[in-house]
C-alpha cells in the first residue's frame, strides 16, 4: 500500500523534474531581455498558433527566442529581426501582419463573410414578405381561418 503512495508522489513529480531541465536560459543583459521578449510577444508560435513566442513553450518557440537573442547580440535591429524571420516563414509569424497585396483577404475577409452573410438573410426575408404578400387566402382558406378564430374565441370565454 505504502508503495502505491511513493509511486503516485513520484508520477506527480515526474512533470516538474522533467520540466527543470528546460529552464531558460538567463540574458545577462536586462536590457536586451527586454528586447527579446518585447519582439517575442509580437510575433507567432508556428506550432501554437494561439500563443506569441514568449507565452509558448514548444520547442519551437524556445529556437526562436533563441534566434532572436543570437540576431540581436550580432547588432541587428527589432526590424531586421523580425524581416529575417518573415523572410523565412512568411507573414504569418506576425501577430498583426502589415496590409498589402498577399494579406489584404486576410484583413477584409471577415468583413466580406459578415457583408455577405447579411445580404443573402436580407434577401430571404424579403422574398419571404412577397411570397406570404402575393398569395391571398382562397374563400375555402378563409372560412377555414374564420371558423377557427371563432371556435378559440369561444373557449376563451368558456
Amino acid at each position: 500500500m505504502r508503495i502505491r503512495y511513493v509511486l503516485l508522489i513520484l508520477l506527480a513529480m515526474l512533470p516538474i523534474v522533467a520540466g527543470a531541465g528546460e529552464a531558460q536560459p538567463l540574458i545577462a543583459d536586462p536590457v536586451l531581455e527586454k528586447r527579446v521578449m518585447a519582439l517575442s510577444s509580437e510575433l507567432r508560435c508556428l506550432v501554437c498558433q494561439g500563443q506569441s513566442l514568449a507565452e509558448s513553450h514548444a520547442d519551437f518557440a524556445a529556437d526562436m527566442r533563441k534566434k532572436i537573442l543570437e540576431l540581436m547580440q550580432d547588432g541587428k535591429t527589432d526590424q531586421q529581426v523580425v524581416d529575417f524571420l518573415v523572410a523565412r516563414y512568411g507573414d504569418f509569424i506576425r501577430f498583426r501582419p502589415p496590409v498589402k497585396a498577399t494579406t489584404v483577404l486576410l484583413w477584409l475577409g471577415p468583413a466580406i463573410l459578415v457583408l455577405l452573410a447579411l445580404s443573402v438573410l436580407t434577401l430571404t426575408i424579403k422574398k419571404r414578405q412577397q411570397r406570404s404578400a402575393s398569395a391571398p387566402l382562397s374563400s375555402e382558406e378563409r372560412k377555414r381561418l374564420e371558423s377557427l378564430l371563432h371556435e378559440n374565441t369561444g373557449d376563451s370565454k368558456a
